[in-house]
């Protein structure tokens, strides 16, 4: 039986960041996901949005660990290669009833010390925004906020802490556990395992790990469907700032943006259902969604839409995160992470090692942790068919090279479907969705993932 400092339950971007926090502080650390691939769930559909935390709760642990995130990315994304576009925010009110609302939600965001947020009038609005429509009554600007790459993000946390000792065992479900003498025994679908603490980071599946281990959960998951439709990259000229509405007490509401990618999102929706697998996407929501951004940036109506999607949120009864620690400092659950987890992660990881301590640790802190090579998925940053060296470009869409499918292969956390070559490098993302390299890809990587690639899958 293989021995941990550390087990973490889930390799959504929540827990790649806190098995990176972990590893660097001197844990032997291993990641267990039960999905083929990281980011396989909540993580793999997101708006993309660095938040500051200007709207969350003040005094929330949800705001407290955005602005850690917040400030923490800022720091490490050099270092690590992550993008990062520095769009800022417009929160913009649409009728006299959101406008009232603006005065308090500029004084929330004071009070949660964002300090630069500050009223702009319709005239401040309309110069930066030329292509929004008639009718914006006011709004204010939230500098700060930012647009990143989401998976990119999250493959360099669970990346880096893999380099430095770190195992991910991927394709593994925990069955069962149980606590003796101060140390879990873990069941899962590859043998057990022992280690000293437990994380559960398992996002829709929070509660049903909690009551699997401990035989009790003190919050219940309500998978909160989002979808969204991508609009093509020649829209990227109609938009600045993200364009965020007055939000509600249940979601941000629909924000229009451009992605780090070069596209134009609008979403998400707001749905709560039963299914914790259930990502469809229904003609009439997206239907709506596209009616809503050609109102809001009319000339989105001669703009061509590339892809639509869905995300599942774990939303649950509670309005805050509910990160609560059991079993005598042993057994952390990490729940109800909802929609701000991206910007979040790097937080939640930091209150989560201030929660348990390094007491008993594997090794000391690393002082000079390994890096791992950065990926190059923005649009607008460098880009790797910028540099000479490759063969060919197999994905024109996203003018993806040859050479970083193969890199992707052949590193150290190699894709395990088509899914996951997607999120490391946008094949089939662009507009052809997969069309034209489909065929290519599958000879590329036949015999190397764990799904082959059938043409159709993308």
């Amino acid at each position: 039986m293989e021995s941990f400092d550390v087990a973490i339950i889930g390799a959504g971007v929540v827990g790649c960041a806190v098995a990176r926090r972990l590893t660097l502080d001197g844990a032997r650390v291993v990641i267990v996901e039960k999905a083929l691939d990281v980011l396989d769930g909540a993580s793999k559909g997101n708006s993309a949005i660095l938040h500051t935390g200007f709207d969350a709760p003040p005094g929330s642990l949800e705001h407290k660990c955005i602005a850690a995130g917040y400030k923490e990315y800022h720091e490490i994304a050099g270092r690590l290669g992550l993008p990062i576009l520095r769009s800022g925010a417009l929160v913009l009110a649409w009728d006299l009833e959101q406008l009232a609302n603006l005065p308090d939600l500029v004084d929330k965001a004071h009070r949660n010390g964002v300090a630069d947020v500050r009223m702009l009038s319709v005239e401040e609005i309309q110069s930066r925004e030329p292509y929004l429509a008639e009718g914006v009554c006011g709004g204010f600007e939230v500098p700060g906020e930012s647009l990143i790459d989401p998976w990119t993000t999250a493959h360099a946390y669970v990346l880096q802490a893999i380099l430095n000792g770190a195992e991910l065992w991927r394709g593994t479900e925990v069955l069962d556990g149980r606590l003796t003498a101060g140390a879990w025994t873990l069941e899962t679908g590859k043998g057990e395992l022992r280690a000293k603490r437990v994380i559960n980071c398992a996002g829709l599946y929070g509660d049903l790990i909690d009551q699997r281990l401990l035989g009790r959960a003190d919050f219940s998951i309500t998978p909160r469907k989002g979808q969204f439709v991508v609009f093509d990259k020649a829209a990227s000229d109609l938009v600045s700032a993200i364009l965020l509405p007055v939000p509600t007490k249940t979601t941000k509401g629909i924000v229009i943006c451009r992605t780090i990618f070069g596209n134009v999102l609008v979403g998400p929706t707001a749905e709560d259902q039963p299914s914790r697998v259930d990502a469809s996407t229904a003609r009439e929501t997206l239907m709506a969604l596209h009616d809503r951004g050609k109102k809001i940036l009319p000339a989105l109506a001669d703009c061509e839409v590339t892809a639509t999607y869905a995300g599942l949120r774990p939303a649950s009864q509670f309005q805050d995160y509910q990160i609560t620690m059991h079993e005598e400092g042993t057994y952390v659950s990490v729940g109800a992470i909802r929609s701000t987890g991206l910007s979040a992660a790097l937080g939640i990881a930091s209150h989560v090692a201030d929660l348990i301590g390094t007491r008993d640790f594997a090794d000391d802190p690393i002082a000079e942790p390994l890096i791992p090579e950065p990926n190059r998925l923005s649009a607008y940053h460098a880009r790797d068919w910028q540099v000479s060296g490759y063969s060919s470009i197999v994905c024109h869409c996203e003018l993806v090279t040859d050479r970083e499918i193969e890199a992707a292969l052949s590193g150290p956390m190699p894709p395990a479907t088509l899914d996951g070559l997607k999120r490391r490098t946008r094949v089939t993302m662009g507009r052809c969705q997969g069309f034209h390299c489909t065929a290519e890809l599958a000879r590329i990587t036949a015999g190397r993932l764990r799904r082959p690639i059938v043409c159709g899958d993308a």
